[in-house]
């Protein structure tokens, strides 16, 4: 099933646009999920039993398809995962959020899974079948990538890479075409998630990581979390005005990058959304 949780569909569309245009050509049919709410993550610091039983109620939807849940946004991914994992191994927990789901006719009973998109190109399709898949290699393009602070962490929750140092998204650019640059404290947060409280912090934390990538010569960045792509992509222009400096780096969601490389028309993208115009880094219309 896919989750798109609450910021993608309102904010950043782009990121959908893409994903769903990809999973299509790779053969991955998405099944809707149009009763789902928030996951929870925004609640947590508020009331934690609220983020337990918003997640599972999600978790509950896709158990009753028979589904696993695909998501985009790694905030999203790692509370559904984690939940899902907690009410699978606590019993007293578990029956406390029961006992609230049952006012909905719910009960988790934790016989499904969840997925970021890049597990499922990577576990479900393969850099390799991707390779196959590639009919516009995007050869010459050097491109760096981010991967934020949700997707690989607590690692005793997420499982898979190394959130020091991952190689996980690398390994799916690869087949594009691209080349992926090494680059100082790629691991690093961009700043986003404290953003209402202090603009000066992410702003500082965004430029130093946009300077790096600056500096191995990226044509273009990449990420995978629609808050991250915020962070560089919609704020950009006010750190180049802040700091008296211009970067000029494209933002691409990792689905558009794989995209392009697949066949995709440009026009078929929602590229009038990015702040950063994508013509600075590929061959196609400002407004394609």
């Amino acid at each position: 099933m896919f989750y798109l949780g609450c910021l993608i569909p309102y904010r950043v569309p782009s990121y959908e646009i893409a994903a769903r245009k990809v999973l299509d050509k790779l053969d991955i049919h998405l099944v809707e999920m149009p009763e789902f709410n928030c996951c929870g993550l925004p609640v947590d610091p508020i009331s934690h039993e609220m983020m337990l039983i918003l997640a599972a109620r999600n978790l509950c939807l896709a158990e009753k398809e028979e589904l696993d849940i695909v998501t985009l946004c790694p905030g999203c991914n790692g509370t559904l995962h984690k939940v899902n994992r907690i009410l699978k191994e606590n019993d007293r927990v578990r029956e406390k959020v029961n006992s609230f789901l049952k006012e909905d006719g719910m009960e988790f009973r934790g016989n499904r899974e969840v997925k970021h998109l890049i597990q499922v190109l990577m576990d479900n399709v393969g850099p390799e079948k991707i390779k196959e898949k590639i009919v516009n290699p995007l050869s010459g393009l050097q491109v760096v990538e981010h991967y934020g602070c949700h997707i690989l962490r607590p690692t005793e929750y997420m499982g898979f890479d190394n959130s020091e140092n991952p190689v996980i998204l690398k390994y799916l650019i690869e087949p594009t075409g691209a080349n992926c640059l090494d680059y100082v404290n790629k691991s690093e947060c961009c700043g986003y998630p404290i953003m209402a409280i202090d603009e000066k912090i992410p702003f500082q934390l965004a430029r130093d990581k946009l300077r790096h990538m600056r500096e191995v010569g990226a044509d273009a960045l990449v990420t995978i979390c629609p808050s991250c792509y915020l962070a560089f992509d919609v704020n950009q222009s006010r750190i180049e005005k802040l700091f008296n400096e211009k970067f000029e780096l494209p933002v691409l969601h990792y689905p558009e990058l794989l995209a392009l490389a697949l066949g995709i028309e440009s026009n078929e993208l929602a590229f009038n959304d990015h702040r950063v115009k994508i013509s600075k880094a590929f061959k196609i219309g400002s407004g394609g």
